[in-house]
């Protein structure tokens, strides 16, 4: 006992001596301190909906006008459709008219294009605007608020809830999060890529025309950071008293797409700086493996149909976004096919996988889906088969 009390003493005096520093080890689930002042962020890539940074990310917070990206969705989605169209002219209502706060000037019975509307919302961030398309689209605002709801369920933005289509409102109860924001950025920049045509916008004149005659009205861009950041491609601002200053930023370089949130910063200038800081430190740490599939697979093999094989393909392409330094020139991919296949298939049902590997460490993985329809052969079909390939 006593070499024992020993040991330690020698042991302890040895450690005040000399003290060992002790590093964290990181792994791709922890968060760099970075100097935020916001009290919620968020930075995501776009392509693979990583998060590579954040803050308080699912704080329910009013959100104001960056709102307007889920009314952006709802709106290019509406056109991918084909329920309505950029040329489409839409005519102003009264109530779309009165919006206060920032607005472009819409005068009652004024009839502009879809596209203008676009520009009106993305550039100058138009709250008349937004509610005529949204009139436009869904016959009144609360019917177009039910469908943003509805959307927001299905991009599973479940600390989400809207009262009105522009961010306008002081309701308490028209609140989002910054995780959600960036799913709904997400959802926006990556279905709908056109929507930069619109948001790069920094300065462009538009037309009124009223029974009073026509005039030039100039939409300047909110977003700042279109003329200060290099890599900005936009995305939406957003400022009432309730909600502070927001930010839905998004910027590319080096092909990669990502989207800084900032939530309830305290002024203007903060907003855009945070956004930096979470864009700079992104881009520093970010690599990304990009595999298009485009090589052509082998048919599969089949059971119980008249056809021995069916041809398959990709359900679509691969990205993995590295933050830890790795080396991606080390990726390999594996092709494993279902063993047996049994008909019936049908089309776009998954018969197999395509694995990614980096090193030893599977990093994801894409489904292989079959191309046709595949029916179950029937008596009746074999004979069919044995007569038409040795009969005629």
């Amino acid at each position: 006992m006593k070499k024992i009390k020993k040991l330690l003493s020698i042991t302890l005096i040895i450690l005040m001596c000399f003290p060992i520093t002790v590093i964290a080890e990181t792994n791709e689930n922890t968060y760099v301190e970075l100097s935020i002042s916001a009290p919620s962020a968020i930075l995501m890539e776009a392509s693979t909906g990583k998060v590579i940074y954040e803050k308080n990310p699912d704080e329910q917070l009013s959100p104001a006008s960056i709102t307007k990206i889920m009314t952006l969705l709802l709106i290019f989605e509406a056109i991918k459709q084909g329920r309505i169209a950029i040329e489409d002219e839409v005519t102003v209502s009264t109530y779309a008219s009165s919006m206060g706060g920032s607005q472009v000037y819409l005068a009652e019975g004024e009839v502009q294009s879809v596209e203008t509307l676009i520009k009106c919302i993305t550039i100058a961030s138009g709250n008349d605007a937004s509610v005529a398309m949204a009139e436009y689209l869904a016959g009144s605002e609360s019917e177009f608020v039910r469908k943003m709801n509805e959307k927001a369920k299905e991009l599973g933005m479940s600390s989400s809830n809207f009262e009105d289509c522009c961010g306008l409102t002081n309701s308490t109860n028209h609140y989002t999060t910054a995780r959600d924001v960036a799913i709904m950025s997400r959802e926006l920049i990556t279905k709908y890529p056109e929507i930069y045509n619109y948001t790069k916008i920094w300065m462009e004149d538009i037309t009124h025309t009223t029974r009073n005659g026509s005039s030039q009205f100039t939409l300047s861009s909110t977003n700042k950071l279109i003329k200060q950041y290099q890599w900005s491609t936009g995305l939406k601002t957003g400022s009432t008293n309730l909600a502070k200053y927001c930010y839905s930023g998004t910027a590319n370089k080096n092909g990669i797409d990502l989207i800084a949130v900032v939530m309830a910063a305290p002024d203007y200038k903060v907003r855009f700086s945070d956004a930096v800081t979470m864009l700079e430190y992104g881009y520093s740490v970010s690599k990304i493996y990009k595999d298009e599939n485009q090589d052509v697979l082998k048919s599969a093999n089949i059971k119980g149909s008249i056809k021995d094989s069916f041809p398959i393909e990709y359900e679509g392409g691969f990205q993995y976004l590295d933050t830890m330094g790795s080396d991606l020139s080390g990726v390999t991919k594996e092709i494993r096919i279902n063993d047996p296949i049994e008909a019936p298939i049908k089309e776009g049902e998954p018969i197999g996988e395509a694995i990614y590997m980096l090193g030893t460490k599977e990093i994801g993985s894409i489904n292989i889906i079959s191309m046709i329809d595949v029916k179950k052969a029937q008596y009746k079909d074999y004979v069919k088969y044995i007569m038409v390939k040795y009969l005629f």
